[in-house]
């Protein structure tokens, strides 16, 4: 059975980093694409980032380019998202999810098997 399961999150000062894991187990990441959304209090939940484990392909939202690094770990399975520079708005549950299909953009419906996320708090 595919799962995916979140880990890393908590409470970081603006302008600190986290590592965000996605730990995924029943099935290989090889055809896969694995995406990090978030959804913060009363707001729609978001794309953040994904990548592609077919082509090596990635994206970002333009909130969070230049500032998050998503990546590969083959050992362990798993998907990660460094998060640098972070801001008082970065503050959400992050969650992360698997398609097996291709895009070009974050299309949330094609995402499916969603962890149950982890909490990032970004505050002073």
């Amino acid at each position: 059975q595919l799962q995916l399961v979140e880990s890393g999150g908590g409470l970081v000062q603006p302008g600190g980093s986290l590592r965000l894991s996605c730990a995924a187990s029943g099935f290989t990441l090889d055809y896969y694409i694995i995406g990090w959304f978030r959804q913060a209090p009363g707001k729609e939940r978001e794309g953040v980032s994904y990548i592609n484990n077919i082509d090596g392909s990635t994206y970002y939202a333009d909130s969070v380019k230049g500032r998050f690094t998503i990546s590969r770990d083959n050992a362990k399975n798993t998907i990660n998202l460094a998060m640098n520079s972070l801001k008082p708005e970065d503050t959400a549950v992050y969650y992360c999810a698997a398609s097996p299909f291709s895009m070009s953009t974050m299309a949330e419906a094609l995402f499916g098997s969603w962890g149950q996320g982890t909490q990032v708090t970004v505050s002073s």
